[in-house]
This record gives C-alpha cells, sequence and structure tokens, in this order.
C-alpha cells in the first residue's frame, strides 16, 4: 500500500511524533493508522524503559494555584537536558502534570503517575511518549499539594528552576509573596527551631564541640562556645530567624510581627537538588574516540 503525506499527517497529529518515524511506522503497518499508533506505543515504552536509568537531573518547577487561594501544588518533572527542559512539549507536560494535581488532589507518586491527564492518557503514559518523542530519561520526581482553611497559599517560581509554596495565616498577598520570595533565595530548613530534625541538631553540635574542645579553652569558655555557635547555625537554616532578604537589619520573624502574619508551612523545590550529577570529560571523550577509530 502507498503511503501518502496525507496518512503520515494525520499519524503525527495522532502520535506526536517526527515525519520519519511516522512513516516507518505506516509502512511496517501496512498503511494501518491504528496498527501504526499501536506498534509506536509498544515501542516508545520499550524506549522509556532503556532510558529509565539514565541521569535527569535538568527539567522545571511548575506551580497552579486555585482562584481563591486556598489551594496550591507544585511539581518538579526532570530530564536530561536543558535543551529539552526548555521546548514546549517538555513544560506543557509539567503544567498538565501540576493542573491536574490541583485538581484531583493525589499525594503519592504511584497515585499521580495513574492520574488522568486532559487528554485521555495517564500521567506515566504520557511521560513515556514523551520519552519516545523527545529521546531522554523523564520522570517526576516529587509533588506538594497544599490547603489551607485557616488562611491562603501563595507560590513563587523563580525561572522555572525554584519553586516555593507556603501556608500564611494571617497577612496578606504581598506579605506572602515576599515570604515565598525570601524561602527561595535563603532557602531556610524549616519554619522555626521546634521544627529542625535532632538528628541534624546532633551532627552539628558534635562538630561544634571538637572544634571548641581543640581550642584547648576551660570547659565553661567551650560550652559557651558552642552555644553561642549553635545560636548562630540555627539562625541560618530557619525561616523566622534569618535575616530578611528586603531589610537584612530585620529578622523574618519580626517582619511576620509587624504584619500581624504567621507562616504555617513550606516547600521549597529546586531543580536537580540532591541529583548526583555525571562529570563528563569531553576532552577525553574524543580522544578515546579517536584512538579507536
Amino acid at each position: 500500500m502507498k503511503i501518502t503525506a496525507a496518512m503520515v499527517k494525520k499519524l503525527r497529529e495522532r502520535t506526536g511524533s517526527g515525519m520519519m518515524e511516522c512513516k516507518k511506522a505506516l509502512v511496517e503497518a501496512g498503511g494501518d493508522l491504528e496498527t501504526a499508533i499501536e506498534q509506536m506505543r509498544k515501542s516508545g515504552l520499550a524506549k522509556a524503559d532503556k532510558k529509565s536509568g539514565r541521569t535527569a537531573a535538568e527539567g522545571c518547577v511548575c506551580i497552579s494555584s486555585s482562584d481563591d487561594g486556598k489551594r496550591a501544588a507544585m511539581v518538579e518533572v526532570n530530564c536530561e537536558t536543558d535543551f529539552v527542559a526548555r521546548g514546549d512539549d517538555f513544560i506543557r507536560f509539567a503544567e498538565a502534570v501540576t493542573s491536574q494535581l490541583l485538581e484531583k488532589g493525589a499525594d503519592v507518586l504511584d497515585e499521580i503517575s495513574r492520574m488522568p491527564l486532559p487528554g485521555g492518557q495517564s500521567v506515566d503514559e504520557m511521560r513515556r511518549a514523551l520519552i519516545a518523542k523527545l529521546g531522554e530519561n523523564i520522570n517526576v520526581r516529587r509533588a506538594e499539594r497544599l490547603s489551607s482553611t485557616d488562611g491562603f497559599t501563595t507560590g513563587y517560581l523563580h525561572g522555572g528552576r525554584i519553586g516555593v509554596l507556603v501556608e500564611m495565616i494571617g497577612g496578606d498577598g504581598e506579605v506572602g509573596k515576599d515570604i515565598a520570595m525570601h524561602i527561595a533565595a535563603s532557602s531556610p530548613v524549616c519554619v522555626d527551631e521546634t521544627e529542625v530534625p535532632q538528628e541534624l541538631l546532633d551532627k552539628e553540635r558534635a562538630i561544634f564541640t571538637a572544634q571548641a574542645e581543640a581550642s584547648g579553652k576551660p570547659s565553661n569558655i567551650i560550652e559557651k562556645m558552642i552555644e553561642g555557635r549553635m545560636k548562630k547555625f540555627l539562625g541560618e537554616i530557619t525561616l523566622l530567624g534569618q535575616p530578611f532578604i528586603k531589610d537584612p537589619d530585620l529578622k523574618v520573624a519580626g517582619f511576620l510581627k509587624d504584619k500581624g502574619a504567621r507562616v504555617a508551612r513550606f516547600t521549597r523545590f529546586e531543580v536537580g537538588e540532591g541529583i548526583e550529577k555525571a562529570e563528563e570529560n569531553f576532552a577525553e571523550e574524543v580522544m578515546a574516540q579517536v584512538q579507536g577509530a
């Protein structure tokens, strides 16, 4: 059967794949459109599984908020290169996942992967199709959804790479935006000292103790040194203890008090944080190719 340009065009519209890939699939399917689509889906699943072990440390963070300010969702979607991360297909996928998370309220990544998107495909089906089309490993790494009954939620997105969600009690939208921007810039671990993990406190105290004891000072001085360093450390990692970015002479706690506001909780995502990236030496790679030629 002759494969026409119109057939190829129709298959491209249905699958979003390249022209040559569509033509090849139609040839193998004897011109049957539905068979070609099924074969391409199977091929896409195989490609997705093959690429699943590759490091994906680039990508984007997306935020979606309800009109009443009571709900907000944030998702980090990863890929392998910044080039793909900036592409329309990748961004549309990330935005669709975030929008559906806001509406459906899935909390676990397994639930998100099964969540249906507007086109009818699940998140995981669309992800695998995107892998086949773009040729890179793509995954939904993490997600957060906030809802508030006593206050409101606000979000801040910086360059598509850093995202912050905050639940505020009191204050207004401008205060919430200022706090979200501060969190994006200063990366606090938690709201206040009561939320600092005990494991982290013990680790830092042990380090400060060893440093102080190495000074050879009397034990009473050593204890004061340790407490002073712990106080400074807590001020650096807690939101309320940090100097406010818009007024470094004022702590965030003071800023919130002046505005009659309180931060109930927050979440901060930064693309690729915590993912170990493979170090590539292009000179060595080229040399190896030359020697092997």
